[in-house]
C-alpha cells in the first residue's frame, strides 16, 4: 500500500468522492478526511491547527461551494466569500506546513466569456466573464493565482486543474441548484413517470457545452499527483462539444421520455460556446477513457438506484 499521505478536502461532493475512491483502488492507505461539521474550512484557525497536527504530504482541494446558473445568480456573495475562505485558509496552511504538492480544482468559468474557442490556459484574464457566474469565476481565479504565487515565490508546486462542465454519480439533481446534466436527468425521468408530459428547458438550446465523467476527473487529478506534473494550471475535458439541444434529446433517449421538449427563450443561454483546449495534459499522457453517452446511462443507473436516499431531491 502507498504510505503517502493524502489530504482529500471535500470528500463527501461528487468530485472528492470520486478522488476518494480512485486513490483507495490505487493503493492508498494514508488517506484524510473531514467532513464539513467536523472541520469548516472558513475557519482559518481551525484549518491551520488540522494541518499542523496532520502534516499530510499531497492535498487535493476539491472542497467548493457549487451550483449551477440560477443558484449562482441568485447568490453572488456567499458564492465569492465562502470559496475565497474555503481556498485562501487551506493553500495557505499547507504552505505554513511545508505541504509541497496540492492539487486546487477550478473550473472553466473562470475564462472570458467570448474567449476564443478552443480555450487554452493563457486566455485566462484575457477578457470579461460570464455574468451569471462571475462571482464563483472570481473566487477560483483567486486560487489559481495564489497558488501561481506560492510557486514562484517559494518554489511549492501547487498545480491548478480546470475541469470543464463534469457529472455522474453523487451529482446534485435539486432542480434549484444544479448543472445542466443532472437538472436534465431529474427533468424528464419526472415527465416519463408522469405520462411523458412535456418538458420545459433554458434557453435555445444552441449553446455548446464540453461534458467530463467525474471519474475522469479523479483519474487526471490521480495522473497529476502520481507524475508530480509541473505548472500552473492544465485544463481537463475531452477536447469535444455538444449543443444543448442535442444533450437534451441524447438524455431523453436514454431515459425513454415520449413527451414535447419546450424551450423557455425567456431564460439566459449563458456563454454561447466553452470547449476547452486539453492538449497541454494530453501531451502529458493524460486523456478520457468514458464518452458522454456511456457516462450518462451509467449516471442515469445510478439516479435509480439512489433516489431514495438522495438528500438534495425531494421527488
Amino acid at each position: 500500500m502507498k504510505e503517502t499521505k493524502v489530504y482529500i478536502a471535500g470528500h463527501r461532493g461528487m468530485v472528492g468522492a470520486a478522488v476518494l475512491e480512485i486513490f483507495k483502488s490505487n493503493g492508498y492507505s494514508n488517506i484524510v478526511t473531514k467532513s464539513s461539521s467536523e472541520l469548516d474550512l472558513r475557519n482559518q484557525q481551525a484549518v491551520r491547527d488540522f494541518m499542523s497536527e496532520e502534516q499530510p504530504d499531497v492535498i487535493v482541494l476539491a472542497a467548493a461551494r457549487v451550483g449551477g446558473i440560477l443558484v449562482n445568480d441568485q447568490n453572488p456573495y456567499p458564492f465569492l466569500y465562502d470559496n475565497l475562505l474555503i481556498q485562501s485558509n487551506v493553500i495557505n496552511a499547507a504552505h505554513e506546513n511545508n505541504v509541497d504538492q496540492l492539487i486546487f480544482l477550478g473550473s472553466s468559468c473562470i475564462y472570458p466569456k467570448h474567449a476564443k474557442q478552443p480555450i487554452k490556459e493563457d486566455y485566462l484574464l484575457t477578457g470579461s466573464l460570464e455574468p451569471t457566474n462571475q462571482w464563483y469565476a472570481v473566487a477560483k481565479i483567486t486560487g489559481i493565482k495564489l497558488c501561481e504565487a506560492l510557486n514562484r515565490q517559494y518554489g511549492r508546486n501547487y498545480v491548478s486543474l480546470m475541469p470543464t462542465n463534469l457529472y455522474g454519480p453523487r451529482d446534485n439533481f435539486d432542480l434549484k441548484s444544479s448543472h445542466v446534466v443532472p437538472a436534465m436527468i431529474r427533468k424528464f425521468h419526472e415527465a416519463a413517470e408522469n405520462g411523458h408530459t412535456p418538458v420545459k428547458l433554458w434557453g435555445t438550446g444552441k449553446p455548446k457545452r464540453e461534458f467530463l465523467h467525474v471519474q475522469d476527473m479523479a483519474e487526471a487529478i490521480l495522473f497529476a499527483v502520481e507524475n508530480e506534473i509541473k505548472g500552473d494550471i492544465y485544463n481537463v475535458g475531452t477536447g469535444k462539444d455538444i449543443s444543448i439541444k442535442e444533450l437534451a434529446y441524447l438524455i431523453q433517449k436514454i431515459i425513454g421520455h415520449r413527451g414535447e421538449i419546450i424551450w423557455d427563450t425567456s431564460k439566459p443561454d449563458g456563454t454561447p460556446r466553452k470547449l476547452l483546449d486539453v492538449s497541454k495534459l494530453h501531451s502529458l499522457g493524460w486523456k478520457h477513457s468514458k464518452e458522454l453517452q456511456d457516462g450518462l446511462m451509467e449516471t442515469y443507473r445510478w439516479f435509480l438506484q439512489n433516489i431514495n436516499q438522495l438528500k438534495e431531491i425531494k421527488l
